[in-house]
C-alpha cells in the first residue's frame, strides 16, 4: 500500500495538474518515461555554443548539443576551480598520497577500503550510452581547459591529468556515499568505541508556499544549503541550456549536473535528511576469519600498494590489506573485534543521471518519474512549480532494517543473519506529503513528520528506523515564520530567510531574567541587564547575542543537558522544549558566562559583529547569523582565531529564492564567491552581499545577459 498522502486543492488545479498528482499518488505500474528519447531534438541548433560569464563569474553556457554542454560545464569549472578539482578528483582515485604526500594516506585508505576506484569503473560501464558521452564531454572539456591554460593550475595538481568519465563518478560517491551518509569520522569512532569529535554537521533550510499562502498567488522555493566553506562541500552556480535543457542552479564542485536547480516549470532544493543509509556490525574474530551462525567464515581479502611520496621528492610504499565480511568492509580493529560497515545505494549507479533528469522535467509527472528510481542515496527533495503544486519527499535508500531490539544507530551484532539488511525501501514507502492544508512546506534538516501543521505525514506508518522524532529550535522557528504569515512575497521570504532571532532565548529568557532579579548574584544581575535590552537576535550590531551563546554553553556543561524544565514534547512539537529545569544553576551559569565573556572580549555587551567576522582573502567583516542549535535559520557557524575572534567557516553556502511567475523570478547568493582559483577576481566577491544580507538578481536571458557580460568563449 502506497505510503503517500495528499491533502489538496483539486478545485483550483487545472486538469493536467490533475492527472499528474493522480498519477503520482496511485504510483502506477508504468515504465518510467525514457529521458534520452523523451527529450532528445534530433535538430540541434545552427548557432554556435557560447560560454558565457556574468560580472559575478557566473557561466550561461547556451549550447547546440548535449556534447558541447557538458563539454563547456568541464571547462568553466576548471577557469573557477581547477585546483581544488584535481586535489578532489586525485583523492577520489585513492593515489593522493601519491601525489601529494603522507598526509593524505587515511583519505587514500577510507577510499580504497570502500572500493570506490574498482566501483566507480563499474558504475561508468553501467551507464547509458547518451549519459556516459555527457560524461566523457565534461572530461574533455576539463582537459582542454588544462591543456590551454597550464600557467593557471597549480603544478602539484597536474599530476592528476588527464582525468576521465570515471574519476566524475569515482568523486560523486566519494563525496554523496562515503562522507554524506557515512561521515567516516564519525562512522569509524564509533567502530572503535569512542566518541567521535564533535564537528558541524552538514545542513540546510528549505520552504515550499503554496500560491495559497503567496502574495502573488505564484508558488514559492526557497533553497539554501549550509555547508563549510571548503573542499567537496564548495558550490558552484551556474546556467545549462541545450535543446534538451534550461535549468539554473548549482552543484558541488567537480560534478557534471546541477544538484539546486530550477527551471521555467519547477525546481527544487535539498536538505540533508535525518536518513540512516549505513549500518555497523561488530565482528568476533577468529583465526583468519569471523564468527557466523555458529561457525567460522573467511574473510575477503585484497592488498593494495600505495606509493607515497615523501618529503624529499622519493616515493615510498606501503601496503593496505582490506578485509570484508558478507557486512562490507572492516574499518576498524580492536582487541579480537573488527567493526564492518553496510551502505546503502553503493548498488544504484545513477545518482548523476538522476540530477540530470531532475533539472529537465517539466512538470510534476516527469519530476516524479525522474526521482522515483532512488538513484540519489539520501537528502531530503522540496519541491515547487508554476502549476502550483508543493511536495516533501523524504529521499534516499533506506534499508528494510530485520525486526528485532537493536539500535541501529550504534553497532549491531554481526555473527548471525538476523541483523543483515538485503534491500532498501522503494519509492512508494518513504514519507511524501504533496499540497498540504496548510499551505506550506519546510525543512531544517529535521525529520519529514514536522514538515508542514496540521501534521501530514503520521510517523506511526513507517518504521520506527525510517526518522528519528525530534524538533529542533531551529526547524521550530522555519515553521513559526511560515505559519504566522498567510501571505508570504519573494522579498519577505528573502528577509525571513536572514532571521538571525534566537528561538532559544524566547524559551528560557524570561524565566533566565526573573529568576536573576531575585538572586544574591550581582553579576547575573548585570548580565540580565544586558539581556534584557538584547534584541534576541545574531545581527552584527547585537549586544547580548555573545553573552547568551556563552550562558548557553555553560548551562549545558553545568546540568549535563537537563536546561529545560519542559523537555520536548511529540505533542506540543513547536512549543517545546521550554523553561529551565535548573534556576539557581542557571543564574550561576549566567555569572560564568558574563566573567568569561568580559574576559575575553573586555565588555559583557560585546557586539556580536565584533567578535564573529567574515575573515577571507583580505576581507575582514562583521557578521550575522550564527549556529543552528540556538534556533538561528541563517546559520553560520564559526572557526576561533588566534586573536579571540571567530570566522565565519560554514553554513549559508547557496542560496536561490525562486517565484513561479511568468517569467520566473529569482534572487541567489553564494556566499564565498563562484570561484576558488587564486587569481581569480570572483573568490569572495559575493562576501559584502552576504554581509548585507543581500541576494543577487538571477540573469536567465541573453537580453538580461548582454548588460553583464564580461567574458565570452565560443565551442
Amino acid at each position: 500500500m502506497p505510503l503517500l498522502k495528499y491533502n489538496g486543492r483539486r478545485a483550483r488545479l487545472g486538469h493536467s495538474a490533475v492527472i499528474a498528482l493522480a498519477a503520482l499518488l496511485t504510483v502506477l505500474n508504468t515504465n518510467l518515461i525514457d529521458f534520452d528519447g523523451y527529450f532528445s531534438n534530433p535538430a540541434e541548433s545552427a548557432a554556435p555554443t557560447e560560454l558565457l560569464w556574468d560580472s559575478w563569474g557566473v557561466p550561461h553556457i547556451f549550447a547546440r548539443n548535449d556534447d558541447d554542454l557538458f563539454r563547456a560545464f568541464g571547462w568553466a569549472q576548471m577557469q573557477s576551480h581547477g585546483d581544488l578539482i584535481l586535489r578532489m578528483y586525485g583523492q577520489a582515485r585513492g593515489r593522493a598520497s601519491e601525489y601529494w604526500g603522507r598526509d593524505y594516506l587515511n583519505s587514500d585508505r577510507w577510499v580504497l577500503t570502500n572500493s570506490i576506484p574498482q566501483r566507480a569503473r563499474a558504475w561508468y560501464t553501467a551507464q547509458p550510452p547518451s549519459f556516459r558521452r555527457n560524461l566523457d564531454a565534461f572530461a574533455r572539456g576539463i582537459n582542454e581547459y588544462a591543456k590551454t591554460n597550464r600557467q593557471k593550475i597549480a603544478d602539484e595538481v597536474q599530476f592528476v591529468l588527464p582525468v576521465t568519465g570515471i574519476d566524475l563518478i569515482a568523486h560523486a560517491q566519494r563525496v554523496i556515499h562515503y562522507h554524506f551518509v557515512t561521515r567516516p569520522e564519525v562512522a569509524v569512532a564509533a567502530a572503535r568505541g569512542i566518541e567521535p569529535r564533535a564537528e558541524p554537521q552538514p545542513g540546510s533550510n528549505t520552504w515550499a508556499i503554496a500560491p495559497s499562502r503567496s502574495a502573488s498567488g505564484k508558488a514559492l522555493l526557497l533553497a539554501n544549503p549550509h555547508l563549510p566553506w571548503s573542499d567537496f562541500y564548495l558550490f558552484y552556480e551556474a546556467q545549462l541550456v541545450s535543446p534538451s535543457i534550461d535549468a539554473y542552479g548549482a552543484t558541488l564542485v567537480g560534478f557534471p549536473t546541477l544538484g539546486i536547480a530550477f527551471n521555467d516549470n519547477l525546481g527544487w532544493s535539498h536538505t540533508v535528511n535525518t536518513h540512516d543509509g549505513v549500518d555497523l556490525y561488530e565482528l568476533k574474530l577468529s583465526g583468519d576469519g569471523y564468527e557466523w551462525e555458529g561457525g567460522v567464515k573467511s574473510f575477503e581479502t585484497e592488498t593494495h600498494t600505495l606509493k607515497v611520496r615523501e618529503k624529499d621528492g622519493k616515493v615510498s610504499e606501503e601496503k593496505i590489506v582490506v578485509r570484508r565480511s558478507v557486512h562490507g568492509p572492516v574499518i576498524a580493529e580492536k582487541q579480537g573485534r573488527a567493526v564492518a560497515m553496510r551502505v546503502a545505494g553503493i548498488d544504484e549507479p545513477h545518482q548523476l543521471e538522476q540530477w540530470w533528469n531532475m533539472a529537465r522535467a517539466r512538470n510534476l509527472r516527469e519530476f516524479t518519474d525522474s526521482i522515483r528510481r532512488l538513484q540519489i542515496p539520501m537528502f531530503t527533495i522540496m519541491y515547487a512549480d508554476r502549476e502550483g503544486n508543493i511536495f516533501h519527499f523524504f529521499g534516499g535508500r533506506t534499508p528494510v532494517r530485520p525486526s528485532g531490539d537493536y539500535n541501529w544507530s550504534a553497532v549491531v551484532p554481526g555473527n548471525t543473519p538476523a541483523t543483515l539488511w538485503t534491500s532498501t525501501h522503494p519509492f512508494e514507502e518513504l514519507p511524501l506529503i504533496a499540497d498540504p492544508k496548510s499551505g506550506w512546506l519546510q525543512n531544517a534538516n529535521d525529520p519529514p513528520w514536522t514538515t508542514t501543521f496540521p501534521t501530514a505525514i503520521d510517523p506511526n506508518r513507517f518504521p520506527g528506523y525510517m526518522a528519528p522524532r525530534s524538533m529542533s529550535f531551529r526547524a521550530q522557528r522555519s515553521a513559526r515564520m511560515l505559519d504566522e504569515d498567510d501571505s508570504v512575497s519573494l522579498d519577505e521570504m528573502i528577509a525571513y530567510k536572514h532571521s538571525t532571532r534566537m528561538e532559544m532565548a524566547d524559551r528560557i529568557l524570561d524565566d533566565l531574567l526573573a529568576e536573576a532579579k531575585i538572586s544574591n548574584n550581582e553579576e547575573a544581575k548585570r548580565a540580565a541587564a544586558v539581556l534584557a535590552a538584547w534584541d534576541r537576535s545574531a545581527q552584527a550590531t547585537s549586544r547580548g547575542a555573545v553573552l547568551f551563546q556563552a550562558f548557553s554553553q555553560e548551562i549545558s556543561r553545568r546540568s549535563r543537558q537537563r536546561v529545560f524544565a519542559d523537555p520536548w514534547d511529540e505533542k506540543n512539537p513547536r512549543l517545546t522544549p521550554r523553561g529551565l529545569a535548573m534556576p539557581k544553576t542557571a543564574v550561576e551559569a549566567l555569572a560564568a558566562a558574563a566573567a568569561r565573556v568580559t574576559k575575553d572580549h573586555g565588555s559583557m555587551d560585546v557586539a556580536w559583529g565584533e567578535v564573529n567576522r567574515l575573515r577571507i582573502d583580505g576581507y575582514d567583516l562583521p557578521a550575522n547569523g550564527g549556529p543552528g542549535e540556538l534556533g538561528i535559520f541563517r546559520v553560520v557557524g564559526f572557526a576561533p582565531e588566534k586573536d579571540g575572534k571567530a570566522r565565519a567557516a560554514g553554513g549559508d553556502s547557496y542560496v536561490a529564492a525562486i517565484e513561479f511567475s511568468q517569467p520566473v523570478r529569482a534572487k541567489t547568493l553564494m556566499s564565498y564567491g563562484n570561484a576558488s582559483q587564486p587569481r581569480s577576481p570572483h573568490r569572495t566577491d559575493q562576501l559584502p552581499l552576504f554581509a548585507r544580507q543581500e541576494l543577487r538578481p538571477v540573469w536567465r536571458t541573453r537580453a538580461d545577459l548582454e548588460k553583464h557580460i564580461v567574458e565570452r568563449k565560443t565551442f
